[in-house]
């Protein structure tokens, strides 16, 4: 089978496309026919070697991907061959972007019948990074203010949607350029982050979900209510302190408890998954480049291996 791999650390030049045999699913593990793979920036800092989870090279690179079960190890009673799926890899995120590829039985779910394979391929880490800021860090609440740093991005936009969906007020912090699709999703507030003296447009919010960090989250903070909560995803900066606030930063679990969750919000139509480039496998190398500034369609970059 085609695989995307990497044999040492570095930039997108490090990319290759390589013939291995289809790996065979152990305990609690299942063989998956893999029909889209997410592309993303964690899959980035794996190939450059910064990340704390992966392995060394040669590897797989990949985590998030949809497809069809094609067989599976003892101990996996959820799934039946033919069954879609959607979910991430494993805990070392790697693995996806290939033909074929072993996925722990716990990190996978039934596809929403709604979404083709590209949309839930797109879906995972994303969604669920999402929904675990707003509801199992934040604990946010209808009626309260959330505001979203980096709303228009692929965490940022599943905040959005989920937090109005929950009855909460959101304030967008994003740039000029996405008022339109911040409009679409549903957001009351919407803030320039490159505005001139941006802390004086802030409304006092009850929650702040920093998916941007650096001198954006220095600026909106003080607009956080006291006692209010910071979650955030971004580690590459010290984080901006206030006696009141203890900041929570977190890796996101893909599990197949929330998996199954957020399929309920998509078949019932309470958010929408978006999808930026497509491209071939073959073409894992530019999509690489695409994670390193190289022009794409806003959203989630996907790999689709050939028929």
């Amino acid at each position: 089978m085609k695989a995307v791999r990497i044999h040492r650390f570095g930039g997108p030049e490090v990319v290759v496309i390589e013939e291995v045999p289809v790996p065979t699913p152990g305990e609690r593990e299942v063989l998956v026919r893999v029909a889209a793979a997410g592309v993303a920036p964690w899959d980035a800092l794996i190939r450059e070697g910064l990340s704390k989870v992966s392995p060394q090279p040669p590897f797989t690179l990949g985590s998030d991907l949809s497809g069809v079960v094609q067989a599976f190890g003892k101990g996996v009673t959820a799934f039946a061959a033919g069954d879609e799926i959607y979910g991430v890899t494993n805990p070392q995120f790697c693995g996806a972007q290939a033909e074929y590829a072993v996925v722990a039985a716990g990190m996978i779910a039934l596809k929403p019948p709604l979404l083709d394979f590209a949309e839930a391929a797109s879906v995972p880490v994303i969604a669920v990074t999402a929904w675990q800021m707003l509801f199992e860090h934040a604990q946010a609440k209808r009626g309260e203010t959330v505001m979203i740093l980096g709303a228009a991005g692929n965490v940022g936009a599943y905040a959005v949607q989920m937090a109005i969906d929950a009855g909460a007020r959101v304030v967008a912090v994003a740039y000029a350029k996405d008022e339109s699709l911040l409009h679409y999703l549903g957001a009351q507030c919407i803030v320039d982050s490159t505005t001139p003296q941006l802390e004086k447009r802030l409304p006092q919010v009850d929650t702040i979900l920093d998916c941007v960090g650096g001198s954006i989250l220095e600026i909106c903070l003080p607009a956080l209510k006291p006692g209010g909560k910071l979650v955030t995803v971004v580690s590459t900066q010290p984080l901006p302190q206030r006696a009141d606030v203890k900041p929570i930063f977190f890796y996101a679990e893909v599990t197949a408890a929330r998996l199954r969750t957020l399929t309920t919000l998509f078949e019932e139509r309470r958010i929408a998954p978006r999808v930026g480039s497509i491209l071939p496998l073959d073409d894992a190398r530019i999509a690489h480049q695409m994670l390193a500034g190289a022009p794409h369609k806003p959203g989630k970059i996907v790999l689709q291996p050939q028929e």
